[in-house]
């Protein structure tokens, strides 16, 4: 089931089409990343998710029904401009959020506890804003954003000036989030990030999704046939099973293995590549080379 879906979304400024008829579908319990350069869409979207501003034409649904007022409640969003008070101290401010999530001061009280020590910034707690490190504000704001433990969470470049330790902490606290239950839109430039962390990714382009649905699934379709074989023997063996039907892209060699990397063509498959292969090296590896999201990214994108 999906917990949120937008259907054909438009969003129009002065003279900016912002979206135009973007549609997702964020299944609950997943990690969905929504991605693309800058300036194509994403924030508008995140924003009408938000309910922060409305869009044109087109629906937004939430838990299989039109998105009301009150569903705002049920959102947490980390906004890539992180936005605390720098005169008040951290503990009053985190507090003071938390209660305007709905928590009792006694649940906010006890929330704020466990999170700032597993955070490590229990010290900080009477101290201001002000006197933050960029990553320790950060940790602040991605404690009060996940506090209510609300239905969507949306995080918009959560990783933003943090340094490896506390990104693969963050990381784990979204997995974690996840296996309890939480659905989560994830916002981001860092493409090794999205295939470590994402199942469904959505990219938008110059206003227009153009590119949805599982990750594996969008990997794979964009691969190019390309093939990696890893083998010992006489590389002119290889170059015998090539037979002009299929393209050496790269072959290199290192301490008696060799790998060649290939290209499918249309007329041969990859079997019988292998079936060509065999009786004339010894086969260690064979595998099909599926691009990253970076590649993908790019080429789209350019």
């Amino acid at each position: 089931m999906d917990l949120l879906i937008a259907d054909n979304v438009v969003k129009r400024y002065t003279n900016h089409v912002a979206l135009d008829g973007a549609s997702i579908s964020v299944p609950a319990g997943s990690i969905y990343g929504l991605l693309g350069p800058n300036g194509a869409g994403k924030t508008t979207l995140i924003r009408i998710i938000n309910q922060i501003t409305a869009p044109d034409s087109g629906k937004v649904l939430f838990d299989g029904r039109p998105m009301q007022a009150d569903d705002v409640h049920q959102i947490g969003y980390l906004p890539e401009e992180r936005g605390l008070y720098k005169k008040m101290k951290v503990g009053e401010q985190a507090l003071y959020l938390a209660r305007l999530k709905g928590l009792s001061r006694h649940d906010a009280m006890a929330q704020l506890k466990i999170w700032f020590t597993k955070f490590e910034i229990q010290a900080w707690w009477n101290k201001k804003v002000e006197e933050l490190s960029k990553g320790m504000a950060q940790k602040v704001q991605f404690i009060v954003t996940i506090l209510h433990k609300p239905k969507l969470l949306i995080f918009d470049e959560p990783f933003s000036g943090f340094d490896p330790i506390n990104v693969n902490l963050l990381k784990q606290e979204i997995l974690n989030m996840k296996a309890q239950g939480s659905t989560i839109i994830f916002s981001t430039h860092n493409m090794a990030s999205v295939e470590e962390l994402c199942d469904n990714i959505a990219l938008i382009n110059k206003s227009k999704v153009i590119v949805e649905g599982k990750l594996e699934e969008v990997r794979r379709q964009y691969g190019d046939n390309i093939v990696e074989v890893a083998f010992r023997g006489d590389p002119a063996g290889l170059q015998q099973a090539l037979r002009n039907e299929y393209i050496l892209l790269q072959q290199k060699e290192q301490h008696g293995l060799h790998k060649a990397t290939i290209k499918i063509t249309e007329q041969k498959p990859a079997n019988h590549l292998l079936q060509q292969l065999l009786p004339r090296v010894e086969i260690v590896g064979f595998n099909e080379v599926i691009p990253g999201m970076n590649d993908i990214f790019i080429k789209l994108v350019s």
